[in-house]
């Protein structure tokens, strides 16, 4: 796996300083990022110290700074946000295929570490859970600049594990979330696209803002392999011996029924969904997409 200084590549940390995702639909309350927010002292992060005016508020005052200088100082807060973002990463072993330079699961870890840091330097709060068959990891959402490393520690050594289930696991993490924010769904979605399609619903009726992230290896989607192939289910490990000039035809049909299913279905519960090659640089991806929603506001 990558280590953590590969996720913020300078360059694509410098063009990301630049950008806002902002949620397309109504989410509660407004998104704080954009702005300084006028309402201090609730819900916050201390930010600096100022000189006191008259008619500030005594409870603000630092009275240890008083204590060394002799000097009355206030402490300034920052609103924590009241956009909240959810990155749910699909851990299952098919996400480990890869035939270019990353695997998925890779892929969508990038991915994800720049999404955080754009919502976290937009001062919006951004969470992280990883699933399988069950949901193995659920941090809440946060905005303190701190909470970076903590999400991209456990990206950093996220391993992928078993099978997936990931219906059940969007239902779950939508009976958890109280309020309404965004959910950044990111995964091969190698499943039963019903359920797949149920578990989104849950998070629209909700009220919850979904993006849906599909990330395939551009040989999951060409099937262009040569020769005789054995090919291994990664989660399963059922093995099965073929000649791929023989099936790619009626493959790529499926995989394009399969394909377009879901994107039907996202479309028609308004959630924003984006199929993503593994071989197109993830900053490339993602400034493209970022782009399209910056026209789309």
């Amino acid at each position: 796996m990558p280590v953590a200084r590969d996720f913020l590549k300078p360059d694509v940390v410098s063009r990301l300083k630049n950008m806002q995702l902002r949620a397309r639909l109504v989410v509660e309350g407004f998104v704080a990022g954009l702005h300084q927010s006028p309402y201090h002292g609730f819900s916050v992060e201390f930010a600096e110290h100022r000189p006191y005016m008259p008619g500030d508020p005594l409870k603000y005052v630092d009275w240890k700074v008083f204590a060394k200088t002799d000097r009355y100082y206030l402490k300034e807060f920052e609103e924590e946000t009241n956009l909240k973002c959810y990155l749910l990463i699909d851990v299952s072993k098919s996400m480990d295929y890869g035939t270019v330079t990353t695997t998925k699961l890779q892929y969508a870890t990038y991915l994800a570490a720049a999404l955080a840091f754009l919502m976290i330097q937009q001062r919006d709060a951004v969470g992280l859970v990883l699933y399988d068959t069950e949901l193995r990891t659920y941090l809440p959402p946060r905005s303190v600049g701190s909470y970076l490393n903590v999400l991209l520690s456990h990206l950093e050594n996220l391993r992928p594990s078993g099978q997936t289930d990931i219906g059940r696991n969007l239902h779950a993490v939508a009976e958890r979330i109280r309020r309404r924010g965004l959910v950044v769904v990111l995964s091969d979605f190698l499943d039963d696209p019903s359920k797949i399609l149920s578990g989104l619903r849950h998070f629209r009726h909700d009220g919850h803002e979904v993006l849906a992230f599909h990330i395939l290896d551009p040989m999951e989607r060409s099937f262009a392999f040569r020769g005789d192939t054995k090919f291994i289910d990664l989660e399963s490990e059922e093995e099965m011996p073929t000649q791929p000039w023989h099936i790619r035809r009626d493959y790529r049909r499926l995989l394009h029924q399969f394909v377009e299913a879901l994107k039907r279905g996202c479309r028609e519960q308004r959630v924003d969904y984006n199929l993503l090659d593994t071989s197109v640089p993830y900053d490339t991806a993602l400034f493209q997409y970022l782009t399209k929603r910056k026209r789309l506001r």
